[in-house]
Formats: C-alpha cells, sequence, structure tokens
C-alpha cells in the first residue's frame, strides 16, 4: 500500500520511526514534513537520512493549529497515486484544511486520516468550526492519542470509531541500565518538559522542599525558568535544584538514566489539559519509576504502572516521592511494571495500528475464509417466548446471544432451551441498546448476524449470506430476501432518509431513489466494518433506524451495503409489538433523531416541512384509514415526533427538541 503521510512534527528523526516501521511492513510510505518546527522548547531543522522519502516544506506561523505549508510540497506528493493521505494535524488546524483543498483541487480520490490529541471538548470559532466538521465528516480514519479526543472527535461529526493509538517508544534507545540494588547518597528526582505553568514544575519544587533527602533536575525551558530559580531560592532548596535547559533527544536516554524517579506534574487548565506524557513512558523504557498527576490522559497512559497523585497536590506528590525513593519493593514493581508498558508501544506496534487504520480505510483485507472466522448470532427479544422459540429452532449448535429487554422468565427459559447465552440488561433501551449489550460480550474477532425474534433464518441461507459478504472486501453488511408469514414478499432494501428525499416521497417519486440499505430484521454484519464503524452508538433511537444510522455512517466511511437474493429468510414483521400507533411513534421519532444527527436542525425542519405537506395532500386526497393516518401524521410532525413518542416506563430517553 502506498501511504503519504503529512506531519509537521516529522522534523523530529526519532519520531518518523511509526514510517520505518511501516516501510518494514511492506507500505511505501511519502513523508511531506515542516522543514523546521520548535520541539521541546528548541527549534529542530529536518535532517533526512540517505533515501528516506520525506520532503521538506517551509511553513507560515508556528501555532500547530494556524500555521501553513508551503503548498508545492504538498501538490507534488498529492499528484502522486496514493492509496491513502494520512494527516497527522488536528482536524480543526489551517494545515488540515490546507491539505484537504489541496485533495480537492488535485481530484484525488484516495481516503484520507485525521489525527487528533484535543482532549478538551471546545466549541472553536469560525472558520475552524467548520474546518473541523468537514474534515472528520469525510475522514475514513481518525487515530488519537487518548480515550477524550476519540470521543470529542465522534461527537464532533467523524462517523465511525476513532482509534486510540499510543504515542511511539524507540525501545532501542530508551533502554534500561542494569540496577544493581545500590543507593545513591543522595536521590535523584527528574523532570523533562516545557517550563510553563501547565507543566507543574513549581508543584513539584514545592514537594521537593518538603522531602529534604533529594535532589532535582529539570530538563526543558520555557517563559517560566526565572520564575523557578526565584522560587527554589525563597523555598530554601536553590543548593538541590539542577536546571539543566532543554535537552536534545539523543540526550533524553542518559538523563533518564540519572534519576531515581521521574515526576510529570501536569496542572488543568481552561485552555490546556494533558493529552499523553510521552516522556513517563520513555522514562519507563529506561527502568525508571514514575509519578504522575492525574490530569487529562496521564492516568490512562501510565495505566497501573506508575504511582498517580491529585494534581497540584505537594503533599501527596511529596508523599510518593518518598515512597519511591525509601521502599526498594515499591520502585521495583514500578520498574518491573514501566518496562513492560512501554513494551506496548513500541514503533513495530504503532506501525502495527497504523496498518490497520490504513487497510480500513482502504478496504485492502487479506482473503476471507468463512470457515477460519467466527460467527454469533444476536437476537434481541422483548416478551413474545413463542416467536423466539421459532427464530432460535433452525439455529442449533451456532453460537447465539439473546438479549431479553423484558427480563421475562419465560424468554430466559426459551434461550436456556436452546443453548443460547442468555443476557438481561435490566432495561428496555430498544433494539440498539440491546445489540450493543450482545457486542459487549461476543467474540471481538466475530461477524455478527442480526436476527429479530419474528424472523426465522436456516444455516444454508446463513452460509450463502457469509460467502457473498466475504466476498467483496468493502461490503460491510449483507441481508436475505423476505417473506412474510403468508409467503409474500416483503421489502428488504430501502433508500436513506434525507430532508429532500421527505420531498420527492411527499411527491410521489420514491421509486426514483437509489442510495440504499438493507433493514436489519436479519442482518450479517462484517467484523472489520464493526470495528470500523463502531456500535449502534446512539440509543435515541429506540426501535426504528438504528441500523439505517449505522448504514449510513458506514456508507461514509466507504463501505456498501447488499441484498443476497439467493439467501431467503421469513418475517412476520411488527410481531413483536402489540400497539401500532406506539410502533408509528417510534418510527417516526427515529426520523426526527436521524435527520437532525445527519443533517442538522435546519435538515430536520426541510423534511419536517416536507411530511406536513405530503401528509396534508394525502390527508385530502385519500378516504378511509389511509386518510385518517395521513391527517394524524400531520398532527404528529407539527407537534414534534420525539415530543410526542411514547416509550416504556423503563427505557431510558434522552430528549431532542422539537
Amino acid at each position: 500500500m502506498w501511504a503519504l503521510r503529512v506531519s509537521h512534527s516529522a522534523v523530529v528523526d526519532a519520531w518518523r520511526e511509526r514510517e520505518r516501521a511501516l516501510r518494514r511492513l511492506g507500505h511505501r510510505v511519502d513523508v511531506v514534513s515542516a522543514a523546521v518546527w520548535s520541539e521541546g522548547g528548541r527549534r529542530v531543522a529536518l535532517s533526512v537520512r540517505p533515501g528516506e522519502p520525506v520532503e521538506p516544506a517551509r511553513t507560515v506561523g508556528s501555532h500547530p493549529a494556524l500555521f501553513l505549508y508551503d503548498p508545492r510540497p504538498l501538490w507534488r506528493a498529492l499528484g502522486r497515486p496514493v492509496d491513502v493521505i494520512d494527516v497527522h494535524e488536528e482536524p480543526f488546524a489551517l494545515a488540515t484544511a490546507e491539505v484537504l483543498v489541496l485533495r480537492w483541487l488535485r481530484r484525488r480520490r484516495a481516503p484520507y486520516l485525521l489525527y487528533s490529541a484535543q482532549n478538551i471538548d471546545k466549541r472553536h470559532p469560525v472558520p475552524f468550526r467548520w474546518i473541523e466538521r468537514a474534515a472528520l465528516r469525510h475522514a475514513s480514519g481518525v487515530n488519537v492519542c487518548n480515550e477524550a479526543a476519540g470521543r470529542i472527535a465522534e461527537r464532533k461529526g467523524f462517523p465511525g470509531r476513532a482509534r486510540t493509538v499510543d504515542l511511539g517508544t524507540d525501545l532501542t534507545v530508551f533502554t534500561p541500565v542494569a540496577y544493581a540494588g545500590t543507593r545513591r547518597e543522595v536521590p535523584v528526582v527528574g523532570f523533562a518538559g516545557r517550563l510553563d505553568a501547565a507543566k507543574g514544575a513549581d508543584v513539584l519544587l514545592r514537594a521537593v522542599a518538603l522531602e529534604p533527602a533529594v535532589r532535582v533536575r529539570l530538563a526543558g525551558d520555557g517563559p517560566e525558568k526565572h520564575a523557578l530559580l526565584d522560587l527554589a531560592g525563597r523555598l530554601g532548596i536553590a543548593d538541590r535544584v539542577e536546571l539543566l535547559g532543554a535537552l536534545a533527544p539523543e540526550g533524553l536516554p542518559d538523563f533518564y538514566r540519572s534519576l531515581d524517579v521521574l515526576v510529570v506534574p501536569s496542572l488543568t487548565t481552561r485552555s490546556w489539559v494533558e493529552q499523553f506524557g510521552r516522556v513517563a513512558l520513555e522514562a519507563m523504557a529506561c527502568g525508571i519509576p514514575v509519578v504522575v498527576s492525574d490530569s487529562g490522559a496521564l492516568p490512562e497512559v501510565v495505566g497501573d504502572a506508575a504511582l498517580v497523585v491529585a494534581e497540584g497536590d505537594v503533599a501527596e506528590l511529596a508523599k510518593a516521592i518518598s515512597e519511591v525513593v525509601h521502599d526498594t519493593d515499591v520502585a521495583r514493581r514500578l520498574r518491573a511494571a514501566g518496562r513492560e508498558r512501554a513494551a506496548a508501544t513500541s514503533w513495530d506496534r504503532i506501525a502495527a495500528e497504523h496498518d490497520a487504520l490504513y487497510r480500513a480505510a482502504t478496504k485492502q483485507w487479506a482473503p476471507a475464509d468463512p470457515e477460519g472466522r467466527p460467527l454469533e448470532v444476536v437476537v434481541v427479544a422483548y416478551g413474545q417466548p413463542d416467536l423466539l422459540a421459532g427464530a432460535l429452532a433452525p439455529l442449533p449448535g451456532m453460537r447465539v446471544t439473546v438479549v431479553d429487554n423484558s427480563s421475562s422468565p419465560a424468554v430466559r427459559a426459551v434461550a436456556d432451551a436452546a443453548g443460547a447465552h442468555y443476557v438481561d440488561p435490566g432495561r428496555n433501551g430498544g433494539f440498539g441498546a440491546g445489540v450493543n449489550e450482545a457486542l459487549r460480550r461476543v467474540d471481538p474477532r466475530s461477524d455478527v448476524l442480526l436476527v429479530n425474534p419474528d424472523a426465522v433464518v436456516h444455516p444454508a441461507d446463513i452460509a450463502a449470506l457469509r460467502t457473498a459478504l466475504l466476498a467483496e472486501p468493502d461490503l460491510a453488511s449483507v441481508g436475505p430476501s423476505q417473506v412474510d408469514a403468508t409467503g409474500a414478499p416483503a421489502r428488504v432494501e430501502w433508500p436513506f432518509p434525507s430532508p429532500i428525499a421527505t420531498w420527492v416521497e411527499a411527491a410521489g417519486l420514491g421509486r426514483l431513489r437509489r442510495n440504499r440499505y438493507v433493514i436489519g430484521s436479519v442482518l450479517l454484519l462484517r467484523r472489520e466494518a464493526l470495528d470500523h464503524v463502531g456500535p449502534f452508538d446512539d440509543e435515541r433511537f429506540f426501535l426504528y433506524a438504528e441500523e439505517t444510522d449505522w448504514a449510513h455512517r458506514a456508507v461514509l466511511l466507504g463501505w456498501r451495503h447488499a441484498l443476497v437474493p439467493a439467501a431467503r429468510a421469513t418475517h412476520v414483521g411488527a410481531a413483536t409489538s402489540t400497539d401500532p400507533t406506539r410502533r408509528e411513534g417510534h418510527f417516526h421519532a427515529a426520523q426526527e433523531v436521524y435527520l437532525r444527527k445527519h443533517f442538522g436542525t435546519v435538515g430536520w425542519q426541510v423534511g419536517r416541512a416536507g411530511q406536513v405537506l405530503g401528509s396534508a395532500v394525502r390527508g385530502v386526497v385519500l378516504r378511509g384509514d389511509r386518510g385518517r393516518a395521513a391527517r394524524a401524521r400531520v398532527r404528529l410532525y407539527v407537534a414534534g415526533p420525539v415530543r410526542s413518542e411514547i416509550r416504556p416506563a423503563d427505557s431510558t430517553v434522552r430528549a431532542v427538541t422539537s
């Protein structure tokens, strides 16, 4: 696979190990990097190794979100027939917009990936808010260095699941020295980072003042340098503080090895919170115990391999430092756990994560054999044990999970009799929530077959579905043809809702619409697509449109959906619901949620107007029950479907303003 990677931070030679590791996996990776950039308080000029496909680009501006590249190197690189474009810049950055505009001008259809570390949910001013929304909406992948950044990217428009990937550590450079068990006469506490208020070096100095038996070494530079020296003097510890200035990357391993403990005392501010903490992992790789504050992503990054203290708590930090330097068992445990945690961030592992991102974006998978892939059947039930028994009867020997939204002993008895795994979520959160309960429990390697409890599908038809799904690398889901209880054909493929589509339907031209998905009554989902798109993540959908939302997000990520006519299922349809009025309410509430989510408030109001107009015309023209239903629909849309929806008392409702 041929990848183009754009990253201002690729100016640091050590951080291009990701690309070197990807090349070892067989990929071609071209890089466009800033020619000069400030990293760790010092300006770094790009130095390219012989034969390394890295092209420098001059930059205008120095803020990571406010700079632009010289467009000429980007233009040349985007003219190559690359398979994927990996933009290692924030979604809201001007540089991201520049790359995507040049991609459009070059008429390149290669999918692109974005990176984010932003773990504060900020509402950016225009035009950055628009750049962010558009970039995320059309990205084929997002990799983040902390979980919070991933959730923010998803909330702001990325249609899939952001993938959390550690920042890498070069384990051939950051290596431990043999620990002989001897102690320094005066233990050394270290800090590495920019000397600004948010990094908390002043908290460390105050903690050292409470622990007289240690010295401290500060590696870094920044605006707080002189204030820290003044503070050390006022605290009476100036003779125990050594300020080294900003170190070159090659000087960091020896610095870490000179310590007994590294401290990362970061502080959360209104505009910044710790996004990763690379220095903690580098020190761990060198066999040095680590203490961190609980700011931002630090606890997530270090796990149980470091001591974590409350940010800004001087006394607690002093106690933790004392524990590490005076308790050999604590130090020994942290050294072992730290080396294990750092090993998980090797560049080879990071490259494997990016390989998975590239394959999801391009749909370049190894050939798949249905016999070698596990399959899990998921049934979300609500009462009606007789129907459930009929659905499970053709599936003996298959791995089946039944999620019972009704918490019914009769449903449990049917599931147990069929040998299915029974799950009681303790609430009725709707179909999508039930599917998600199952997805949290099934084998993470499995393809997943969703079967309604009022549907029947046989093993031969399931096999036909699996063969069809795996024959095309970009198929996210497939469904069988269906008949109802009388044997009459039932409609399986439906066009995606949209504001304009509502008016097309109102004009009676719905049959002309083409962009379609397959309904979820019997639906086989590909594992790679589940990993890429994520689960049925929006539980505002209660009974309808969950699969529509998932299918639409999959399409945005480059996937397709298909009907497999050779496979057949029987679907009674609505047999698990005894109240048609309430069922109708659930359906139209789901339409409102869908339109608001994917087209915004304006899109919803356009679609709403089309529904009101079309239903009003039908209410005048049609007679009998059809006319009355059309007039009731007018009243429903005027009042607001979500506002009017009636859910079971034990379900969870998240309001959407009409």
